[in-house]
């Protein structure tokens, strides 16, 4: 038999089961297509379900998207009024921020602030991870280890991909490309091992059609062998490991000890100090002293958006082992020479992303909540997990049982995943990629904007939901029901976006 003969015999690619599209790309092109008669259609939701105008535009899904962040409590906002116009030295801020962290995990953690969350990941990869740029002759490389997850532009974006074959993973994201946008936090002399996760799927998808993470099936010990062995293979030039907090079965960390702390992020923490590097995880959704706690992780240094669950002002947090924050707060200006080394607060190389009084007094205040109320945060959790089961129980069967449905007390949240809908050859609910939240694709954010309810993030088939915007009263408590309306106007729309995209005809 020739090899003509052999091409002619080959078995046609399998197509979609007996449903409307026989390819994916036929899916999402249709999907795009008809996008403004979707949301047209959808825009009717609210109405239908009975949704109060006083909350349209005023309650959201979720305060962790970084467009609109979530409303401090009052306990905050009342500490940072307080404080306003009073004169106060930011250096005795900083030092009252480091008691307060010093109170819940022991004498030998410590902590400093910034302006945001991303601006402590760039402090924390160009201190700890980069080389130095002092010394005579010819700089040297080094390499940081992360897992190819969801979220990776934040924890993994700090240098050049490595292997080249994800060297543009991150090109397109956000509204500037290239130097100025996501390409351009690339530290010098710094690259970064993306390693694969064991169980995971990087399928594409999408309107705007890209690779996308679907980590519900990790295998958490194959992942840390993996993990361990691409250590080994760079130990020359290892100088740090990152990876994400959050402990969502979504995010590749369903399987857990009996701590309850993911296998994966101690086997991750473990391998750094293996190899004596420090261990970066990114907590930017999570809860200080409530959430992932770096001691059970075995971890270095942990890094908050305060202004996300947390319900602080504007802010980022790092915590970690005190060896890791000097060098972190020397870069900051928050430790040097001139009050002896405890009470400075000067210019240094990071001076750019000092937080600000306010953003301090509020951290403190926050902080005081969530060691004083933890409860609060819990069962908030709680509440919007018996909604969401109540809600999207109510769908139709077939769709109901692709989903999986978990509460998260790292970040007070809710996670809904749907890539178990995409099974046995079919086309599941449509899944889009983080290139669509930052194109506007990504139809259930953008649809749900349309229909007046503030999205959540929704993208690589998760949707992941919390408490802060127009859901809680002053003191955190949830109120039921602006939670309901928003979560029930969430499950109508995934239930229409089911049957514009053909699901139902399989």
């Amino acid at each position: 038999m020739n090899d003509m003969t052999q091409l002619k015999a080959a078995p046609k690619p399998k197509a979609g089961a007996g449903g409307r599209f026989e390819f994916k790309i036929d899916l999402y092109r249709h999907l795009s297509e008809t996008l403004g008669e979707f949301y047209a259609r959808t825009k009717k939701i609210p109405k239908e379900i009975g949704m109060p105008d006083r909350y349209l535009g005023q309650v959201g899904l979720s305060g962790t998207v970084s467009e609109c962040h979530a409303l401090m409590r009052k306990a905050v906002s009342d500490a940072v009024e307080a404080g306003n116009r009073k004169v106060i030295n930011c250096a005795n801020l900083d030092f009252e921020l480091r008691r307060v962290v010093k109170q819940f995990y022991g004498d030998d953690y410590d902590c400093v602030a910034s302006s945001t969350c991303e601006a402590l990941l760039y402090l924390a990869f160009d201190t700890l991870a980069t080389p130095p740029i002092a010394g005579r002759g010819d700089n040297y490389r080094t390499r940081y280890l992360a897992p190819l997850e969801r979220h990776a532009h934040h924890q993994a974006g700090y240098g050049r991909p490595f292997p080249p074959r994800y060297k543009d993973l991150y090109a397109d994201r956000g509204v500037t490309a290239g130097e100025y946008g996501q390409l351009g936090k690339r530290l010098n002399n710094l690259d970064t091992i993306l390693v694969p996760m064991a169980g995971a799927r990087y399928d594409c998808h999408g309107i705007n059609y890209h690779p996308v993470p679907l980590l519900l099936n990790v295998d958490a010990r194959a992942t840390a062998a993996r993990f361990a062995e691409e250590a080994k293979k760079h130990a020359d030039t290892l100088s740090a490991v990152s990876f994400c907090a959050y402990t969502n079965p979504g995010y590749g960390y369903g399987e857990a000890g009996k701590d309850g702390v993911p296998l994966l992020h101690q086997a991750m923490a473990a391998v750094a100090r293996d190899y004596n590097v420090p261990s970066i995880v990114d907590n930017a959704a999570g809860l200080p002293f409530a959430g992932s706690d770096l001691r059970l992780i075995g971890a270095d240094l942990m890094l908050y958006s305060m202004d996300k669950s947390a319900g602080a002002p504007t802010s980022g947090l790092a915590i970690g082992r005190e060896e890791m924050i000097v060098p972190l707060a020397r870069a900051l200006g928050v430790q040097g020479p001139r009050a002896g080394g405890l009470l400075s607060h000067g210019k240094a190389a990071y001076v750019t992303v000092d937080p600000g009084k306010e953003a301090l007094l509020g951290m403190i205040a926050a902080l005081r909540v969530l060691m004083d109320k933890p409860d609060t945060f819990r069962r908030a959790a709680d509440t919007w997990y018996d909604i969401t089961v109540d809600e999207f129980g109510k769908l139709d069967r077939r769709l109901r049982e692709g989903l999986v449905i978990n509460k998260d007390y790292n970040s007070c949240g809710v996670e809904i995943n749907y890539e178990n809908t995409w099974k046995k050859g079919k086309m599941g609910l449509p899944i889009f990629s983080i290139e669509d939240m930052y194109s506007g694709t990504s139809m259930i954010q953008t649809g749900m904007r349309n229909m007046g309810v503030i999205p959540c993030i929704s993208y690589d088939a998760n949707i992941r939901m919390s408490p802060g915007l127009g859901t809680t009263d002053a003191d955190g408590e949830i109120m039921e029901e602006p939670v309901r309306y928003a979560v029930r106007a969430l499950a109508r729309y995934v239930e229409a976006l089911a049957e514009h995209s053909g699901f139902f005809d399989q």
